[in-house]
């Protein structure tokens, strides 16, 4: 069975697509990227250097040096699909981090973001 598309993009070419968004509504950069380390475990250092190689998404989840264990606290709609049913592990990991980004641009409150109340 061929690969998603999504698979093989570069992280970096989509992450200034998440700041967008996010800046639309107000929200920053710096929101994103906190996003991004709560749940994949990357810091700053690691997040630039995953940019600067222009690591495909598979990549990316595969070498997140923690996924957040609270990613079960994820739930809802993104794309037409319920991320706590997607089936393929490294799709729903995408699907994640899209539907946090997602929020964060709606004006969701950071800690709800985070899942930490």
């Amino acid at each position: 069975m061929k690969k998603p598309r999504i698979f093989g993009m570069s992280f970096g070419s989509v992450y200034p697509l998440y700041i967008q968004k996010v800046e639309k509504k107000g929200r920053t950069q710096a929101e994103v990227d906190e996003v991004i380390f709560w749940l994949t475990g990357y810091d700053e250092a690691g997040l630039e250097r995953v940019l600067d190689q222009k690591v495909d998404f598979e990549t990316f989840f595969e070498e997140a040096p923690s996924m957040n264990p609270n990613v079960s606290l994820i739930t809802g709609v993104i794309c037409g699909y319920r991320v706590e049913e997607i089936e393929d592990p490294l799709m729903q990991q995408i699907r994640y981090l899209d539907k946090l980004v997602d929020e964060l641009a709606k004006g969701k409150a950071m800690e709800k973001v985070l899942r930490q109340n």
